[in-house]
């Protein structure tokens, strides 16, 4: 949740940017989310599947994430077209936030029946 809670603040910053420099600091704090969330997401991943199943698990799990980034390139893409980049980055935002709650509600819920 730390590094979609920097992901969803560093894009808030990108929609609001005034000068180049804030978007090279913001281009620093990136690095951080993807420090931040990317092993992470493989240790879940591998905490949560059988061992002789964590092969086709990462497999699947790059398969998702990597048809999941179509959609979400061509949306990007078209908000950014239709409306401004300021939307873009402010829908990236939300999206995140979104995932915050989710993982809330899923890992409440998984607590609870634990």
């Amino acid at each position: 949740m730390g590094g979609f809670s920097v992901y969803a603040l560093i894009y808030l910053g990108f929609a609001f940017v005034d000068a180049p420099w804030q978007v090279w600091g913001l281009f620093a704090l990136y690095g951080l989310h993807q420090g931040m969330s990317q092993g992470v997401l493989l240790a879940l991943v591998a905490d949560r599947v059988p061992s002789h199943l964590r092969g086709t698990a990462f497999g699947l799990i790059n398969l998702a994430t990597g048809a999941a980034l179509l959609p979400a390139s061509l949306l990007a893409g078209s908000l950014w077209e239709a409306i401004s980049p300021k939307a873009t980055f402010i829908t990236g935002s939300v999206f995140a936030l979104s995932a915050i709650i989710l993982l809330l509600v899923l890992e409440g819920g998984r607590r609870k029946s634990c």
